[in-house]
């Protein structure tokens, strides 16, 4: 039986990577009735062994198409070693070892017992990802355009998943030195307006397909979170109570307030200036909001954002070990002698303690809403349930 395949992702050990021909897949019906993966012939002629250098040996699942809506899937059967998947495949620019190889290999001893945390947080993410695939009948498959969060730093090969609300614009200063080959230096000489400059630096979704492939393959790949109701009030507070943010009080503020709250005044309608962290919560679990399309970077999801489901991350940092884990990623690219992650004390930093009086006001049915809009980066990224939640 021979079923004819749109372009699609295989997930892999290391990476998911898009797959643009028009290809074949043989399958065959055992008595289960289950369809199981005999071999894969594309037909530009390519060895069944190899997709475009990306092994067949390391596929965890199959692909997944619109075709097969009522065939149940099985997943492949292969056997997943936790080793080092890059060692024979990835060529390092003349005969240096680039980040990649250094965090699943690790020539210093005192990276090893950072790469254990890191292994741990890797496989925190996968359990989760196992769980909701199991547990959910949605089937995605990422297109380039979702990859426009994804910076690239060719000369380093790392690739970084900025998340807004964490450190993302330091983080971006600091990719801005890596790539601008000595046009700077200092990160906190990169004013912050300008780390937000999309041309200033390159994302995934800018190259083909299969540049794509070869990156999520062959780079570093990280990201940053944060427990994820602080990082929600704290962008909260930055876009609508900072009278600067004009933009965000006219594009969202105008229409919370118009939604959510009785008898509001024309200059609040008008202004949008004033927008409350109750009628805040309202907006975003309010269905047609959700019925709207994605949810603005600074408060969407992580999950929603990176895809760590689809796009496997080689580190997790977080923003409570913001400093530790950002060095350690600037060890592995080879730069710590020259370059440091920014450090600063900002007295206005959103804190739980913060995060937890803005939610004394809210109903334990929006609380109870809202814990799961954010479930997924509470479990995949191992925050506990906050104690100040009152949920139904």
């Amino acid at each position: 039986m021979v079923y004819h395949s749109s372009p699609c992702f295989f997930t892999l050990l290391h990476s998911t990577v898009i797959l643009p021909w028009q290809g074949w897949l043989e399958a065959t019906t055992e008595p289960s009735g289950l369809q199981s993966l005999s071999a894969i012939t594309l037909n530009q002629g390519t060895d069944k062994d190899s997709i475009d250098g990306v092994l067949v040996d390391v596929l965890l699942c199959l692909l997944i198409d619109s075709r097969f809506n009522n065939v149940p899937l099985s997943f492949c059967s292969l056997s997943v070693m936790r080793r080092n998947p890059f060692a024979g495949d990835v060529c390092c620019r003349k005969g240096s070892r680039n980040a990649l190889q250094e965090l699943y290999n690790p020539t210093q001893l005192e990276y090893s017992s950072t790469a254990v945390l890191h292994q741990m947080r890797r496989d925190q993410v996968a359990e989760t990802c196992r769980a909701y695939s199991a547990s959910s009948r949605k089937r995605r498959v990422l297109t380039p355009g979702d990859l426009k969060h994804l910076v690239v730093d060719e000369d380093h090969e790392m690739i970084y998943c900025y998340v807004p609300k964490v450190a993302c614009t330091n983080w971006k200063r600091v990719m801005m030195v890596l790539t601008s080959r000595g046009k700077y230096s200092d990160p906190m000489d990169i004013p912050s307006n300008e780390a937000h400059v999309p041309s200033n630096l390159k994302t995934l979704n800018q190259y083909s397909i299969p540049e794509i492939n070869h990156r999520l393959k062959s780079y570093l790949k990280f990201l940053f979170v944060r427990e994820p109701f602080e990082r929600l009030v704290s962008a909260y507070r930055n876009k609508f109570t900072l009278k600067y943010n004009t933009s965000f009080h006219k594009r969202f503020g105008t229409k919370i307030i118009r939604r959510y709250r009785k008898n509001a005044t024309q200059e609040a309608l008008h202004n949008g200036s004033n927008v409350k962290f109750q009628e805040f919560v309202g907006y975003l679990v309010d269905p047609t909001t959700q019925r709207e399309g994605p949810l603005n970077e600074h408060w969407q999801t992580v999950y929603s954002l990176c895809h760590p489901c689809h796009i496997h991350y080689d580190l997790v940092g977080k923003y409570e070990t913001l400093e530790e884990d950002s060095n350690y990623i600037l060890r592995l690219a080879g730069v710590s002698d020259y370059l440091r992650f920014p450090t600063y004390a900002k007295s206005t930093r959103t804190t739980d303690e913060m995060t937890a009086e803005f939610f004394q006001n809210i109903s334990s049915r929006h609380q109870t809403q809202l814990y799961e809009l954010y479930k997924l980066d509470f479990l995949m990224f191992n925050y506990s349930t906050p104690s100040y939640l009152k949920m139904d």
